[in-house]
């Protein structure tokens, strides 16, 4: 195995969690589960899909011990750990003979301890496993599955599981075991016989000498082409940004006035205007507007509107009474405090406009200082770029001596690994001999099993058929199943509000009138109203009218007072702090426009001729294309002369070139 046994549980726990019975099978799911976390091992990846096949299996088994945790001992545990569980209780129920209580003992250690005995303790509890546990199980299998299958099993081994549940205990309570005494060994005496002759001296076997490892290649001491494909990269990113930076510089973008000034605003409507006049082709078809739209259509009213408009000249009606009461009271009249009120508004206005014209010179001014920003910026990165190749020139020397070192101790191990070969097959068949013996007796346990499970399912077989017959014969006997009924007779449950069928149809028949009486009451209270609200309606419309009329008259009079009247001037904003910034902007301009001189690009020789080159090969390019199209095109002239092929497949070989050579 190339996993560990915390990391296969862990897996079996995640195929459980990720699985969806409804949207894919077990086979297709676990191989993508397996392809995912690239398990390649024969032996991990055969254990993950028994244990997730046979947890699906089961699931109505693993439930059942699962339902009974969550109800008594695991009330605090949370739901989300079911699955950890499940494969737990599915290795103790059918992997134990086959795993060994040591392999049961790792994957249980695996896990937090605490859990692990909380629900082991449960699971493996006899009353519990015997009884209630048993009865759940036997609701989905049979009695012989059950007790040979699982319970059989669990049993063989409890003596094992209860120690380790005492060894969990105590290392829960901090328990230390009591240190054995250390008893006095037995002296050895040597026997009085014979000393053997002194054997020859064997002849010293040849050492294993290693195979001569392949000198280095040349290339571990010269600088890989990486490097000089990366300087290259540099080079021409270098190129590229240093361009950008020159475009970016010559087309600044206006930060603090993006709105376009109103001569620009009328060009580009002129230049619109133009374009659309080209465009008007077929004018002859063109339809003319509808005729309904030169006249004013009159408006629908409905209830809606009329009673909101009503509602409206109603308040309004009301405020002008409670005017002229006022006045007449002896109230002062307030055209002072308007014009008061117009001379301040006329203030907030102008001191608006300054707290505009403030913040867009602000922006601009803030634009200025990120652009100087900007360039000290580009300073300071060139700076860490210098020391950082310093760094990484450090870097791959200690690199370099790190991998020697590390090539040394490789060579020491390899030598030590040859010779624990040698001790590790002596090993290897003393185990497997024990092994062997093991599994024969266990073969000879499981016989003597079956045979004592296969005689209690026949007596339960007997004794269900017989259960069955009895069934069978009192389901025989015929049953009376005719009933008289009396309308007239009531049920004669002792209640109070008891009555006859025929009683009960004679008071619906009265609750049936008595509705009818009472809609035919409320449909007459329906049309009153109805007269009520539309003679209220024509009422609204009148006062309607009437307001419509005064407020055209007085809309004529405030147009002829407008034509008389003079247009009011744009107020005109003068600050010293706003001159302030303006001198402060053209300074930071003008300091600006020198560190760009300073810090202007001058081409060097090298990116000039590189830059022809290029320029050189684009033309040769073009000119052999321009080539090959002129050859393709004389080519299928010739052959439409001669008549060897049809204009169109002339046509089509042509086009087909054309495309080839763009």
């Amino acid at each position: 195995m190339s996993l560990t046994h915390g990391q296969l549980l862990v897996h079996c726990i995640q195929v459980l969690d990720t699985y969806n019975g409804d949207m894919q099978s077990v086979e297709e799911h676990v191989n993508k589960y397996l392809k995912n976390n690239q398990i390649y091992d024969d032996s991990d990846q055969t254990f993950i899909v028994e244990v997730f096949s046979e947890c699906v299996r089961y699931a109505n088994l693993m439930q059942v011990v699962l339902d009974g945790f969550y109800a008594k001992d695991g009330k605090k545990t949370l739901r989300s750990e079911q699955n950890l569980y499940t494969v737990v209780c599915y290795l103790a129920l059918f992997r134990l003979d086959e795993l060994g209580m040591a392999h049961f003992r790792k994957f249980v250690a695996s896990q937090d301890i605490n859990r692990m005995y909380r629900f082991l303790n449960f699971f493996l509890d006899e009353k519990n496993l015997l009884s209630w546990i048993r009865d759940g199980w036997e609701k989905y299998y049979e009695h012989v599955f059950v007790e040979s299958n699982m319970i059989s099993s669990i049993q063989r081994w409890m003596p094992e599981l209860q120690e380790m549940i005492g060894q969990m205990k105590d290392k829960i309570a901090n328990r230390l075991k009591p240190k054995r005494k250390n008893l006095p060994t037995t002296e050895t005496k040597p026997f009085n016989i014979t000393q053997p002759r002194p054997r020859s001296i064997p002849i010293p076997e040849p050492i294993p000498k290693l195979a001569k490892h392949k000198p280095a290649p040349k290339t571990l001491y010269s600088e890989p082409r990486e490097f000089d494909k990366i300087k290259k990269s540099k080079e021409s990113n270098r190129r590229i940004a240093e361009e950008r930076l020159m475009e970016a510089s010559r087309i600044q973008f206006a930060c603090a006035n993006p709105e376009k000034s109103q001569k620009t605003k009328e060009i580009l409507n002129n230049i619109i205007s133009e374009e659309e006049a080209k465009l008007e082709f077929e004018k002859h078809r063109a339809n003319r507007p509808p005729s309904f739209l030169s006249r004013e259509v009159p408006i629908k009213m409905t209830t809606a509107t009329i009673l909101r408009e009503g509602n409206l000249y109603r308040k309004k009606e009301a405020e002008e009474i409670r005017k002229w009461e006022n006045l007449e009271a002896g109230a002062k009249d307030a055209s002072d405090f308007l014009k008061w009120q117009s001379e301040m508004r006329q203030k907030d206005l102008e001191e608006e406009l300054a707290e505009i014209e403030r913040r867009r010179l602000q922006g601009k001014l803030s634009h200025e200082e990120a652009i100087l920003a900007r360039q000290d910026l580009i300073l300071e990165n060139k700076q860490k770029v210098r020391n950082m190749k310093e760094e990484t020139k450090k870097m791959m020397q200690e690199y370099l001596q790190k991998k020697f070192s590390e090539e040394k101790e490789v060579r020491q191990l390899v030598e030590d690994t040859m010779q624990g070969h040698k001790n590790a097959k002596e090993a290897t068949k003393k185990l497997q001999e024990y092994k062997r013996k093991i599994v024969q007796e266990v073969n000879e346990e499981s016989k003597e099993l079956m045979k004592q499970a296969l005689e209690e399912a026949e007596e339960e077989m007997r004794r269900r058929m017989e259960l069955i017959h009895q069934i069978r014969a009192m389901e025989a006997v015929p049953i009376i199943r005719q009933k008289f009924v009396d309308l007239t007779a009531t049920s004669g449950h002792g209640l109070l509000s008891e009555m006859s069928i025929a009683e009960l149809r004679e008071r619906v028949a009265l609750l049936k009138t008595a509705e009818k009486e009472t809609e035919e009451q409320r449909r007459d209270e329906i049309l009153t109203a109805k007269q009520e609200k539309d003679q209220m309606l024509l009422e609204t419309l009148e006062t309607i009218s009437k307001h419509r009329l005064e407020q055209t008259k007085s809309a004529a009079v405030r147009f002829e007072c407008k034509k008389k009247g003079l247009i009011p001037k744009k107020p005109e904003i003068k600050d010293p702090k706003l001159q302030e910034l303006e001198k402060k902007l053209e300074e930071r301009k003008a300091q600006r426009k020198k560190e760009q001189e300073k810090s202007k690009l001058v081409p060097s020789k090298q990116s000039l001729n590189q830059t022809r080159s290029l320029i050189n090969q684009k033309r040769a390019l073009e000119e052999s294309r321009w080539r090959e199209l002129e050859m393709t095109q004389e080519r299928s002239a010739r052959l439409v002369g001669g008549g060897v092929v049809k204009s169109q497949s002339a046509s089509r070989l042509a086009t087909s070139s054309a495309i080839m050579a763009s």
